[in-house]
């Protein structure tokens, strides 16, 4: 099997040009949509809207758009350069630490933080499974999700974490769509004056610390963003476009490749910007109405009314169903992308050489093995999910400025002068940067004070 991480002019592969053989080339970017959907949208978003009200509907959106070209300015580093993220990181400006940049250091120590987050989709999905089968202790269920999720991802493969998130994204699009338009038929129905009233950009200072916890996670986080370049180099994108050289050849190659990874994110936005607004909209309807605050070790139970507000009692059996399969999701792309980014860094710090196939995938599976461990252990020390998720999407926010600083470099210090982009886009990357970077600042500032 051909090592996916070496590019050569024998991986050469011209881009398709018709819509249909392009979309067959599509697929990192669902694998960020099943890990994006779940702790940000089930539980901080619709916790957001349970809080606010529709107030801050604007705050979802924005965090879902605005990040997408930051991603497609990683994703261009990945095509045109053929390196890892944790590669292009460890080639920034500014001090080392060892043989480790600071960005590299900066983005360890928010990943122990962000620990906390992922162990409150295992707490999530284990107070399900509880409901279901409430004779096994909640203990017990907490670590044959660890096990379940580490046999999944432990080899290592592309192939089947793509399958697996594209079939996750149907199951959890469906259910909750079908959720939203119920709610119009119940006391709960939306008005398009409320939808309005959450365009209107303002932020409750009550609301300030879960509204910077949901923008680090809502829509691409950082970690996803960072990520995005495995997807992508492991889909074959880099490998086709070639070595890079100075000829017009090389140069359409990478153009060619860089639209269609394009679409591929256009796409995966379109879909989590969707089942986003829809949890918002769901918690603002129906648990800001009745006081709601899903939370502790209640999630579950007050979560649940979602579906049984909207489509009746006989749905609670729906609810776990959709609610365990959105948080599966989570717990899967996450632990994917995680044994990535990770086992990358370690190489970067000298501890590993991530380019060697053997140690790569020694490397990863050890990582699926020990990182589930801890998100399980660490929910079951804090038991408050709610709260878990949202400090991390808090530290989500600072690997931002991670992503921003990034950003600016590849896109004035590395990008080809050949693959220059229009100035509409540059115009456009521009407002993304300044939007992380902003928010971030001011999210800090918020909890600071």
């Amino acid at each position: 099997m051909r090592d996916p991480y070496v590019v050569s002019s024998e991986t050469i592969l011209a881009p398709p040009v018709s819509l249909a053989k392009r979309m067959r080339f599509l697929g990192p970017g669902f694998i960020l949509s099943a890990s994006i959907v779940g702790s940000g949208e089930l539980i901080a978003t619709t916790r957001l809207g349970a809080e606010a009200g529709w107030v801050t509907l604007w705050v979802i959106l924005v965090s879902c758009l605005v990040k997408v070209a930051v991603q497609l300015e990683f994703g261009k580093q990945a095509i045109y350069s053929g390196q890892t993220t944790m590669q292009a990181l460890n080639a920034l400006p500014g001090p080392r630490f060892g043989s480790a940049n600071w960005s590299i250091w900066t983005w360890l120590l928010l990943m122990l933080v962000k620990l906390l987050q992922v162990g409150g989709i295992v707490g999530g999905c284990a107070l399900i499974l509880q409901i279901v089968l409430p004779q096994v202790p909640l203990w017990i269920w907490c670590y044959v999700l660890s096990v379940v999720v580490s046999l999944i991802i432990f080899r290592g493969a592309y192939a089947p974490v793509e399958r697996v998130s594209v079939a996750l994204i149907a199951l959890f699009t469906l259910l909750t769509l079908v959720s939203v338009v119920a709610v119009q038929f119940t006391p709960f129905r939306i008005s398009g004056g409320e939808l309005l009233t959450g365009l209107g950009f303002r932020l409750p200072p009550e609301a300030v610390i879960i509204a910077i916890g949901a923008f680090g996670i809502t829509g691409v986080g950082g970690d996803e963003i960072m990520a995005y370049n495995y997807w992508l180099l492991e889909k074959g994108y880099a490998r086709y476009t070639g070595p890079r050289t100075d000829s017009e050849a090389w140069a359409a190659r990478a153009r060619g490749w860089i639209r269609i990874m394009t679409l591929d994110a256009v796409i995966s936005m379109a879909l989590y910007t969707v089942m986003t607004a829809a949890f918002y909209v769901l918690g603002a309807a129906i648990l800001h109405s009745q006081g709601l605050l899903p939370e502790g070790m209640e999630l579950i139970a007050i979560l649940s009314q979602l579906y049984t507000q909207s489509l009746g009692p006989w749905a609670g059996t729906l609810f776990l169903v959709g609610g365990f399969v959105v948080l599966f999701s989570t717990l899967f792309g996450a632990l994917a992308l995680w044994t990535r980014l990770f086992s990358d860094a370690f190489g970067q710090i000298g501890w590993l050489n991530y380019r060697n196939p053997r140690e790569r995938h020694r490397a990863i599976a050890l990582v699926a093995w020990i990182v589930p461990i801890l998100w399980a252990t660490l929910f079951l020390v804090v038991k408050l999910p709610t709260m878990m998720v949202v400090i991390g999407g808090v530290a989500g926010t600072g690997i931002l400025f991670i992503v921003a600083a990034a950003t600016v470099h590849f896109r004035y210090r590395q990008l080809p002068a050949i693959l220059t982009p229009p100035k509409y886009y540059d115009a456009l990357l521009l407002l993304s940067i300044l939007a992380i970077v902003l928010v971030a600042a001011y999210g800090s500032y918020q909890v600071l004070a």
